[in-house]
Order: C-alpha cells, then sequence, then structure tokens
C-alpha cells in the first residue's frame, strides 16, 4: 500500500474514472489550494502492486477547491476535461490529455456563493448523432446549474438547425472551450431552484448495465441539501424543461440536513448521509408508478461511547454516548432467519441531550423499564419507559428472557417530547394527545419544535422514526453534585443509586446515594478529594466499591438499609496500584473483586468478615492501560467464574477464575484473548456480561463492550 502524502492539508475531494482496463485516473483537492492529477496502473497478477503516481499539480491560488469531477471529452478521444469548484463561486474548466497535463481552459459564472459539489454524465447522444456532455454544479446558494457542452460548429449553419432543436429550451451561451483541434460550445442548459438551503451533492443516476458495454446515461439526478431533503430532477417529455418528480426527507428539527447524497448502482435506492454520520436511505417500491419509501440501514453513534448497561432481564442493551444521545439496541424476531440467527437494531432512542453523557445504570428490581443518566452537567436524570416501547419490546426480543409480568403494560404516558433547548423531555399522555396537538394553523418559525409521535413499532424503526418519536419522559432530576456526574450504579435489588461527578477538591468529591421511588438524598460518602472514576455494589448489596483517581486508591463501604433508613460506613481506603485504577468489578458470587489500572495489572481482592481486606492474586502484567474490567459467574458451587479484562489499545482478554473461599487456593488463567479485528481499535470504555439465565443449555454467554472508536460489540463467548 502506498501512502500519498503530496497534499500539506486535508483533502476534500476525490474524483476519477477508468482510462483503461489497467489504468485509471483521478484527481484530488485539498485546503493547501493545490489540485493533483494521479495516475494509476493496476497490476497485471493477483499478486502485485498498484503503481501510483503524481502527474501534474494544478495551484489555484487562496481560495482552494472543494469539488471535482473529471470525465472525457466526447468526440475526442485523447483529451480530458477536468471541472473544478470551490470558495470563488465559479466553475474551472482544465483540458488535458492522457499524460495528464492539464491547462486552464475556461470558468463558469453563475453560483453567488461557494460550489459544494459537480458531477459530469456520460455523453448522451442527440437525434441527429452528436454527442454531448453535461456538467452539473450546486452550491451554497441553494440552487443548482446544468451546463452543457457540445461541439462548437461554424455559425453559417448553427443557428436554423440549433435552434429547431432546442426551441423550448432557454439556454444562455457560455465559454467555448478548446482541446486540441476540438472546440466545444459551454452553455447554461438549466437552474434548478427547489432546496430551501445549501445544496451539498449532487449526481447523475448511473446507467443501468449493458451486456455490450454500451451505456445510456439517464436524464436523472438527484440532490441532497441542508434542508432535510433529496431531491430527483428530470426533464419533462413534452416540454425538457427540467422539474423536481421526487423528494424525501424532511426530517425532524433534530436534523441538521444532509451533506451528501447517492445512487444505488441500479438507480432503484438512495441514500443520504446527515450530521454525525446517520445514513437515510429509500427504495422505489412501486411497479407502475415511483413510489420511494425508507428503509432500515445499519445505526450507530457518532462519537465515543462512554457507557453500557444490559436491562434487568437482558432483553436489551442501553449506550450512551459524547454525541449526546443514547440508544436502545434488541435482536429482533425475524421468522426467515433460522432461530439461532439473530439480527441486532437500534429499536429506540430515549434520551436525546444538549450535553455530552457520560455514564449510565439500568434500575433493578420491581417495576418499570428505568434508567439514570449522568452528563456533563451537574444534574442526574431518570427516565421511564413509556407504553409504546414496552409493546414494541414485545415484538423486539428473540429470546424468553424471564420478560417481567410486573411491568407496568398500562403505563398512561405514550412516549415524549423534546424541549426547545434540548435538555428535558416531557411527558405525552395517552388521552391527552389530542388535546396537546398543535394547530395546524399556527405560523411555522424557527422556536416551534414539531410534537412527537410516538407508535408501537412492529418492525425496526428507520432512522426518522429514531430521531425523534422514540424518546422516553424524564421523570426526575437529581440535584446535588458540584460538577459534570462522571459514573453512576444501581444496586441489584433496585433500592439505591450512588453517583459521583468530576472532582479536584474534597467538597465535590462526595458519592451520593439516592432512594429509587422517592428519589430523595439518602447518603452522601465523603473520604475522597478527586474523581470517583467508577462505582459498583456487590452482587448482595451489602458494600459499595469505589475507585478513585487519587493516589491509586480503592474505596470500600458497607451499605445497611432498613426500610426508608440507610447506614453506610467506610471499611478501608486502600493503595492498590500505581497509578490510577480505571476500573472495578464484583464476583457475583462471593465478596471478592477485581481493580484494574493505568500500571497495566490487573488486581484480585476479597473481603474477610465485614472490615478486613486481603489481596488473592494480581495477573501477569499486561500490555497496555487497563480501562475496564466485568466479572462473570459460571459455578457457584465451585466458585468459578470469568473475568473481562478490556484495555487502552481496544483489545479484550478473558480470564477463568476459580477458588479463593475458606482458605482454598486462588486460580487465574487466561481463557481467550479476542482477534484484534474483532475489538475496538481504541480505548475500551466499558464491559458488561449479559444476565445469564441458569436454565439456558446453549452454554454461552454474550459480552457488550464499548469504547472510544464510536462502536457497541457484542460477542458471544461459549463456556
Amino acid at each position: 500500500m502506498q501512502v500519498l502524502a503530496t497534499h500539506k492539508k486535508g483533502v476534500t475531494c476525490l474524483t476519477g474514472f477508468m482510462v483503461s482496463q489497467s489504468v485509471a485516473m483521478f484527481a484530488s483537492t485539498s485546503s493547501d489550494g493545490v489540485v493533483h492529477v494521479w495516475e494509476l496502473v493496476f497490476p497485471s497478477s493477483n499478486d502485485g502492486k498498484c503503481r501510483i503516481s503524481c502527474l501534474e499539480s494544478l495551484h489555484v491560488g487562496s481560495k482552494p477547491m472543494v469539488a471535482l469531477s473529471l470525465a472525457r471529452l466526447p468526440g475526442d478521444a485523447g483529451h480530458l476535461v477536468l471541472a473544478t469548484g470551490g470558495l470563488d463561486h465559479k466553475v474551472h474548466l482544465y483540458c488535458g490529455d492522457s499524460t495528464g497535463k492539464f491547462f486552464h481552459a475556461c470558468e463558469l459564472k453563475g453560483h453567488t456563493d461557494w460550489i459544494r459539489s459537480l458531477d459530469f454524465s456520460l455523453p448522451i447522444c442527440v437525434d441527429n448523432g452528436e454527442k454531448r456532455l453535461f456538467l452539473v454544479s450546486s452550491s451554497q446558494d441553494k440552487s443548482i446549474r446544468i451546463w452543457k457542452m457540445s461541439l462548437h460548429v461554424s455559425t453559417d449553419n448553427s443557428d436554423v438547425s440549433y435552434m429547431k432543436e432546442d426551441i423550448l429550451a432557454s439556454y444562455i451561451e457560455g465559454p467555448v472551450l478548446r482541446a486540441g483541434s476540438s472546440s466545444y460550445q459551454v452553455s447554461l442548459e438549466s437552474l434548478l431552484v427547489g432546496h430551501e438551503d445549501w445544496v451539498y451533492s449532487v449526481e447523475w443516476q448511473p446507467p443501468p448495465h449493458s451486456l455490450d458495454d454500451e451505456y445510456q446515461q439517464p436524464m436523472s439526478i438527484l440532490s441532497a441539501s441542508m434542508d432535510k431533503t433529496m431531491m430527483i430532477w428530470r426533464p419533462e417529455r413534452t416540454t425538457g424543461i427540467w422539474v423536481n418528480m421526487v423528494t424525501v426527507g424532511e426530517l425532524s428539527h433534530t436534523a441538521l440536513g444532509f451533506y451528501g447524497g447517492h445512487w444505488a448502482p441500479d438507480g432503484k435506492s438512495i441514500l443520504a448521509h446527515g450530521y454525525g454520520g446517520s445514513f437515510h436511505l429509500w427504495r422505489n417500491t412501486g411497479v407502475d408508478y415511483e413510489n420511494w419509501q425508507p428503509q432500515k440501514v445499519p445505526c450507530g453513534h457518532f462519537a465515543s461511547v462512554s457507557d453500557i448497561a444490559w436491562s434487568k432481564s437482558g432483553e436489551y442493551l442501553l449506550s450512551v454516548s459524547h454525541d449526546q444521545t443514547s440508544r436502545i439496541f434488541a435482536p429482533w424476531k425475524n421468522e426467515a432467519c433460522p432461530e439461532d440467527e439473530t439480527s441486532w437494531h437500534e429499536i429506540a432512542r430515549p434520551q436525546v441531550h444538549g450535553h455530552d453523557i457520560n455514564c449510565v445504570t439500568v434500575i433493578y428490581g420491581s417495576g418499570n423499564h428505568r434508567f439514570v443518566s449522568g452528563a456533563d452537567e451537574k444534574v442526574a436524570r431518570v427516565f421511564e419507559a413509556p407504553s409504546s416501547f414496552l409493546k414494541t419490546l414485545k415484538h423486539a426480543v428473540v429470546q424468553k428472557l424471564g420478560y417481567s409480568e410486573d411491568i407496568q403494560e398500562d403505563v398512561l404516558i405514550l412516549g415524549a417530547n423534546m424541549s426547545a433547548l434540548g435538555l428535558s423531555q416531557k411527558p405525552i399522555y395517552v388521552h391527552a394527545e389530542a388535546a396537546t396537538r398543535p394547530d395546524d394553523n399556527a405560523l411555522d418559525s424557527m422556536e416551534t419544535i414539531p410534537d412527537a409521535v410516538p407508535t408501537v413499532l412492529t418492525q425496526p424503526p428507520v432512522e426518522e422514526q429514531l430521531a425523534w418519536h422514540t424518546l422516553w419522559p424524564e421523570s426526575h432530576k437529581l440535584y446535588g453534585h458540584g460538577n459534570e456526574l462522571f459514573s453512576v450504579c444501581c444496586d441489584h435489588a433496585g433500592k439505591l443509586v450512588a453517583s459521583s461527578c468530576k472532582a479536584q477538591s474534597t467538597s465535590v468529591a462526595e458519592i451520593w446515594l439516592w432512594q429509587v421511588g422517592s428519589w430523595k438524598a439518602v447518603g452522601c460518602l465523603q473520604c475522597h478529594s478527586l474523581t470517583v472514576t467508577q462505582l459498583e455494589f456487590s452482587r448482595d448489596d451489602s458494600f459499595l466499591l469505589g475507585c478513585l483517581k487519587e493516589i491509586r486508591q480503592f474505596s470500600l463501604f458497607s451499605i445497611l438499609k432498613s426500610g426508608d433508613e440507610v447506614s453506610y460506613q467506610l471499611i478501608a481506603k486502600h493503595e492498590a496500584h500505581k497509578r490510577i485504577i480505571w476500573a472495578c468489578s464484583w464476583n457475583p458470587f462471593a465478596h471478592q473483586f477485581a481493580t484494574g489500572s493505568r500500571d497495566k495489572t490487573v488486581k484480585l481482592w476479597t473481603v474477610e468478615g465485614t472490615s478486613t481486606i486481603k489481596q488473592l492474586a494480581t495477573l501477569p502484567t499486561f500490555k497496555d492501560s487497563i480501562t475496564a474490567l466485568s466479572w462473570a459467574g459460571l459455578d457457584r458451587s465451585l466458585n468459578t467464574g470469568i473475568l473481562a479484562v478490556g484495555m487502552d489499545s481496544g483489545l479484550v482478554e478473558l480470564w477463568r477464575l476459580s477458588g479463593g473461599i475458606a482458605n482454598e487456593g486462588f486460580d487465574a488463567v487466561i481463557a481467550v484473548k479476542f482477534d484484534p479485528l474483532l475489538c475496538h481499535v481504541s480505548t475500551v470504555n466499558r464491559l458488561a456480561w449479559r444476565n445469564h439465565d441458569d436454565s439456558d443449555e446453549s452454554r454461552s454467554l454474550e459480552l457488550a463492550s464499548c469504547g472510544a472508536d464510536h462502536c457497541v460489540r457484542v460477542f458471544k463467548v461459549p463456556y
């Protein structure tokens, strides 16, 4: 592989085409104000190497080009044309040949703002056998222009024939482009106005496949705009005037529009990508007429995924991210697939926030589905599942994972609406839905926030539904912390929630305890001076473990609940590692826990009695910092389990642990090192085992992981 490093700044556009079966030519442009023309020669054998060479460098001045398109001139096999457009509001045409030597031929004026996209058509043959080339350009001036290039002939015999052919298609004559002995008249074919915001991309429909290699260019253009729509433009059959035939999109206010659109090779589907990398797909499902319908596409976070948590019965996986969203992923029943194959989908986006979300915990115990999230703000927020999600979940879950009968299916909240500032989510009540519907005659404004329309989903939702109609209502706000939330966890009985925030002083480095239900603060644990990086309750909820940034310590508190009263006591504050402790995890079967640190070590500990902590073992030094741990139990009688270890490099390892009770020896052996191609490519932020059903005979576990590479992964682990 060759790395091309000619540009001094970021590359903004690439364009190219095949000159022959073994040679391709492409051009690149950058914000450094230079356009490079390259030749790519493919090897003659499979084990050969490609050869890339720079043929030409075009310096465009202080206003760089951001759009390129390269094509072969019609009627002249030896000459090429390169179109460039950028910050000077003009389209520049360069002529060249197969040697890669280009010269500036002419410029096309008309746009009044930056040019964002250019695309040449294939040569189009008209009635008299002449071939013409069309160039489409789009701009931040919200318009699209179609330019026509035709062979220039003498004026003595051009007027009559030319005007007879295009009598209804008015055009403006532009410059003449000269290439060798040929000249081409460049004129404005059409001006397309329909978008209400910047037009980021335009693209000609690809020609259908032909067995004789004679491709016919369809007269159809796809445009994508920041006004949240894509349009398909075609000339009318009778007049030849270009009009908008299809419009798709018009997303909710949560999207910032489309940054690009693309045709499928068969021309039956169109794909757009929006802010944050979201995909939007439409397919023409009509037979006798066009009927473009949204389709399911892969989706996920577009920033670091900071935390994950399984639901209390393992039906779904909840993740939160610095992209300011929380998302729910679940396997969806598909009768067409075999029973042992599952298809995972994003089924809800319960929180769309105005701050980066750092942590989340699911509320265990009886009652409805709830979770608590903490973001770059001083408030923890509590969310409760609406009735639309509860009914959707019945369609989604593949496996019978002990679906709780005590879940309130008669919840009176149907969904949630986003507030104007994007910080709170207000409930939509079932019986109040019609009463809260806005007046259709009300004037639209930038401050108007459309109401969500939550519905029961019987198939995986598309991006338009996820972005706005699957929100959960916010039921409570938890005030008390002095800085941004950093870690949160819930006990296994669903009675207490513990939270911590970023801290650099003792006054704000407290662990707060909240009572589930009343959401009153019932405790404030003080023994720290810096951030508590992770919190976790023991499986019997008698201890709360916290990893500390300060002096490489962990703290252990005993927790005693009596009715609504909660008492707590600091058992130990132990210096365990040489560097900051990032992760901890409890053994589900005993008062044993693991800690992982930036010093590349994992240490295993046990609580003897009520106040004594003893180190059981230290795993061999790892290759990188330890950033995530999760302990799963296998056999309670033998106290065996699997410890998942996530590292700063993105790698994941599994260690088999056993013993350590009643003076038994403790054993730790490496079980699996995950293939790096399956792992994250950046820091593993959290690991979480799916709740294991003892009656499950598949003898396999599922491990979820999230990382700074924007990914959430679920691994199936046989044991």
